[in-house]
């Protein structure tokens, strides 16, 4: 798209609010909705691979377009707020609400979850650096393959753990309720650094494959069956370094996330 239709874009959608905002006609807020439904489609595309079972998703999504209307209709252009930015914390928080209802990760997971990143905690202070598979698997008293087995099936664990983290550090610095998110706002930028140089630190402790996997699947989108073509490895394993980077991360995030 060029530069010159990006402009028309923008001038077009700044008009459509104008006359929703003085109108609040049912039939304009229904075209903005439709302009931003691919925010929806893209946040909760950031948990697939979490389950197979359709009618699920199809649960997200309508949580998700709700959410979006609400969106619509709170959002007050005139305040210089991001509508993107807005909206999709307010979806981000439908979906997790909807997984939560959902029970989407079992208990049972959540528990063997939960003791894989003591064990890790604990040798990590031990040790006084990550521990091998091995070191873990001994921690945990299970062999090699089993606990490769365990970061296989928590997998969905670890990801659910850290959404919900991330939402609620957002939320405790820009509350909704407040239609507070100016971008400008100090403790907004304050928190966007804040988090930015945190990740950047604990992603560069990553292992080259580690940071491979997080890079494919965040920043190009790709599905772990697509990840696992490119490095030429099962699916499983995919899985496998994707847990072990998360449970790394999640460590090295620890101090930020209780802050």
């Amino acid at each position: 798209m060029s530069d010159n239709a990006q402009t028309i874009e923008r001038e077009e959608m700044d008009a459509l609010w104008a006359h929703y905002c003085k109108n609040r006609d049912v039939e304009l807020r229904n075209e903005i909705v439709l302009q931003y439904a691919w925010l929806v489609k893209r946040i909760v595309l950031r948990f697939r691979g979490r389950s197979s079972n359709y009618i699920q998703l199809d649960d997200l999504i309508n949580n998700g377009m709700i959410a979006l209307i609400d969106a619509v209709e709170k959002f007050d252009p005139k305040l210089g707020n991001k509508f993107e930015t807005f909206a999709s914390i307010k979806i981000r928080g439908a979906v997790i609400d909807s997984m939560r209802a959902q029970d989407w990760v079992p208990r049972s997971q959540r528990n063997q979850a939960k003791e894989l990143d003591c064990a890790f905690q604990e040798l990590y202070t031990r040790l006084g650096r990550e521990p091998t598979r091995e070191e873990l698997a001994q921690q945990m008293d299970v062999d090699v393959d089993y606990l490769d087995k365990i970061l296989q099936h928590r997998h969905d664990a670890f990801l659910f753990s850290y959404e919900e983290a991330v939402h609620e550090k957002a939320m405790s610095a820009s509350p909704l309720n407040l239609n507070s998110l100016e971008e400008h706002l100090p403790e907004h930028a304050a928190l966007q650094n804040e988090l930015k140089e945190q990740l950047i630190r604990a992603i560069d402790r990553l292992s080259d494959r580690e940071r491979l996997v997080i890079s494919l699947y965040y920043n190009e989108h790709l599905k772990l069956k697509e990840i696992a073509e490119v490095m030429s490895v099962t699916e499983s394993r995919v899985s496998q370094i994707h847990s072990q980077a998360l449970l790394k991360l999640k460590n090295t995030l620890s101090d930020y996330r209780e802050a």
